[in-house]
């Protein structure tokens, strides 16, 4: 299966690709024009596949360790072969940086080796069972089985590494996996799932099927038979789905307006200004853990904002296929459309903008604003682009007040080298996760990783997701001696 500007791709059911049907254009987020067109699977395309992943699941349970391992470590090695066609895919649907792109296929081969290893250390525990008299001779084992089909949902900005958070978890963890990529990106999706097969994977326990949004949410609401339902995307979206998913298992993995803290003690303000302006603009800051506030200690707010700004004059903006590109265009225009709206509806509200907003089709040139109030869009909502807001703060506990006062919690950044404050930020913000040293944009994919609050439900991270996808399993032995 290979895309086919102009052309039609199809979805893939079954090991096979199939293209009757209608078609989707796909057109790319720098100029418009057409990248390909895929086939939109139907309601009975659907529920095919759901018959033949609950039938897989005796099979794909069945699979040994070493198997699974097997499989996955093959799924890595290709992407490695491959590397540059999937990233050369993520830059025409995506509009994602060409470099960016080849470290989000880089980061994908660590997903799939995590999982690899992670399958050949799935397993259980014995328990003690002769704790009261006349239990003697009684012992118990807990192993983790597959908790059946998974359904996998997926956004734009991260069209192979999000879908392979999905896809090697289900691998490892023995569960057939329906996989239904962001209309925008289907094709990076489809050639993942053309690999997954090639490795060894069952051809009727994996579909990659592009639907319309009444079809998703109809396999979400009553096809039954799915056990798991994992969504990234907007916090709108994902808690709607767990609202209608029944007794499924749901993982959200949402939006958020990342926080970040400098505080005065942090000397080297020339490497912080660089980490943050990489973290806010990069990808057009379309990621939910892009830098968004910035609260700086008042003594050195000044300097750290003049740098941050200056830095940013000097990103390039243009084609993602360019080599030296560093921020691309937004998914689509109506998007910098939405966001120039905002920054003006922000100005016009008392806030300063000190650098950028200029919107050129799909482009906004990165922008930093000060003086913004709570209640304002860019402070409130998940901006999804290149925009960053800085204020300073007097004191600790005011920076931590300003980073709680929101709906998300995924991540917060934190500069500062006092033990004290780092101990008291840990236990006092409300996030999934602390980086202290960087920027709240880091992430390392084997960790666990999530929200409270808006921005989500469960973790991702291998072992994390694996078991979510597992369930415990107990084994009671007795009158075997």
């Amino acid at each position: 299966m290979k895309m086919r500007p102009g052309s039609q791709t199809g979805f893939l059911l079954c090991g096979k690709e199939w293209t009757e049907g209608e078609a989707l254009e796909v057109r790319s987020p720098w100029d418009q024009g057409l990248v390909g067109r895929v086939t939109v699977a139907t309601r009975a395309d659907a529920r095919q596949a759901v018959n033949h992943a609950v039938a897989s699941l005796r099979r794909t349970r069945a699979l040994p360790r070493w198997k699974r391992r097997e499989i996955l470590e093959d799924i890595a090695a290709s992407l490695i072969e491959q590397k540059e066609r999937f990233a050369q895919l993520i830059v025409a649907e995506a509009g994602k940086p060409v470099r960016l792109a080849r470290a989000e296929v880089d980061r994908a081969v660590l997903t799939f080796k995590t999982a690899a290893e992670e399958a050949a250390r799935l397993g259980g525990e014995s328990i003690p069972l002769d704790l009261t008299e006349g239990n003697e001779g009684r012992w118990g084992l807990v192993q983790r089985f597959p908790v059946g089909l998974v359904l996998a949902i997926t956004p734009f900005n991260f069209p192979l590494n999000l879908v392979a958070h999905k896809a090697a978890p289900a691998l490892a963890a023995g569960c057939p996996l329906i996989l239904k990529p962001a209309p925008q990106t289907p094709f990076t999706a489809l050639a993942l799932g053309e690999v997954i097969l090639k490795a060894g994977w069952p051809e009727e326990a994996l579909a990659v099927l592009p639907l319309s949004n009444a079809d998703t949410a109809w396999l979400v609401e009553k096809e039954e038979r799915i056990k798991l339902v994992s969504f990234t995307g907007s916090a709108k979206v994902g808690w709607e789905i767990k609202s209608h998913s029944g007794r499924k298992r749901v993982l959200l993995e949402l939006g958020g307006n990342a926080a970040l803290i400098v505080h005065g003690d942090w000397s080297d303000l020339d490497d912080a200004a660089l980490r943050t302006a990489h973290a806010a603009f990069g990808f057009a800051g379309q990621s939910c853990i892009s830098v968004q506030r910035v609260f700086v200690h008042k003594p050195i707010f000044q300097t750290y904002l003049w740098k941050v700004v200056e830095i940013a004059a000097r990103l390039v903006s243009g084609d993602p296929a360019d080599e030296a590109t560093e921020v691309g265009p937004l998914i689509r225009p109506a998007e910098a459309e939405r966001l120039a709206s905002w920054i003006a509806e922000t100005v016009a509200g008392g806030a300063k903008l000190l650098a950028g907003g200029q919107r050129n089709g799909s482009l906004i040139a990165p922008a930093i604003l000060t003086a913004t109030q709570s209640g304002m869009k860019l402070r409130d909502e998940e901006v999804f682009g290149p925009v960053l807001t800085i204020e300073p703060y007097e004191d600790f506990e005011q920076a931590l007040a300003e980073v709680n006062h929101s709906k998300y919690g995924l991540q917060a950044g934190l500069l500062t080298r006092d033990a004290g404050r780092i101990l008291t930020a840990y236990r006092e913000l409300e996030v999934g996760a602390l980086i202290v040293g960087d920027t709240p944009t880091w992430r390392l994919d084997p960790m666990p990783y999530g929200g409270v609050k808006d921005s989500g439900l469960g973790r991702e991270g291998i072992r994390s997701a694996i078991e979510e996808m597992t369930e415990p399993r107990m084994l009671v032995m007795s009158g075997l001696h």
